[in-house]
């Protein structure tokens, strides 16, 4: 479900209006999480960290109503639930997009999620679909081969775009803590760099 948010009276319609007329609307900024709690909570449960992780980000996302957003034929709609199309690599070193759909519960979530992965991986090809191309979710990729402290994206400006785009980097040590880089693009009509920090505190909490 969505509703249409009312433009006359969005205290960001001036800003939605003037970055909606870049080229480029989207900022990103790269930040430091602390996983050690969540990566020995996802090795006690059994629970791949990937989708231990995922799950709490889709958790911090559905908290800020700004990662909600999303532009419709010019209007800004938000809806109520946010689900995860993430890249899911396979053993010959290629990707397909994915669908997985998000619940409260982890329990809940694991077993369409696992599903889905095995899906991806039994097949080829990038698997653009409805489901995949939905505006009601994140664009979501792990790199665990890099330690970035940036990142860009490829992106088609002929096609409308708002959905965020949240990707994860290499854990490391550092200091007996455990740390991974996050990636975080936004289209800056719909979000400041306040909503990045309401998700990236979110997330945060969230893993522990």
């Amino acid at each position: 479900m969505k509703h249409f948010l009312d433009l006359t009276t969005w205290n960001r319609r001036e800003h939605f209006a003037f970055f909606s007329a870049f080229e480029e609307p989207f900022f990103g900024l790269v930040a430091t999480v602390d996983c050690t709690r969540a990566l020995a909570e996802a090795k006690r449960l059994g629970v791949p960290f990937f989708l231990y992780y995922l799950h709490a980000a889709l958790h911090a996302v559905n908290q800020v109503d700004a990662f909600r957003y999303r532009i419709e034929d010019g209007q800004v709609v938000c809806y109520d639930c946010i689900h995860a199309s993430a890249t899911i690599g396979r053993a010959d070193n290629t990707f397909g997009f994915s669908f997985i759909e998000h619940h409260p519960e982890l329990a809940d979530f694991l077993p369409a999620a696992n599903a889905e992965i095995a899906a991806v991986q039994a097949g080829p090809g990038l698997r653009l679909n409805e489901q995949t191309g939905r505006p009601d979710v994140i664009h979501f990729s792990a790199i665990p081969w890099v330690r970035f402290t940036g990142l860009t994206h490829a992106r088609s400006f002929g096609h409308p775009d708002s959905c965020p785009k949240i990707s994860v980097g290499q854990t490391y040590a550092e200091g007996g803590a455990t740390l991974m880089p996050v990636s975080i693009n936004v289209h800056h009509g719909l979000a400041d760099g306040y909503h990045v920090g309401l998700f990236l505190q979110a997330f945060q909490e969230r893993l522990g």
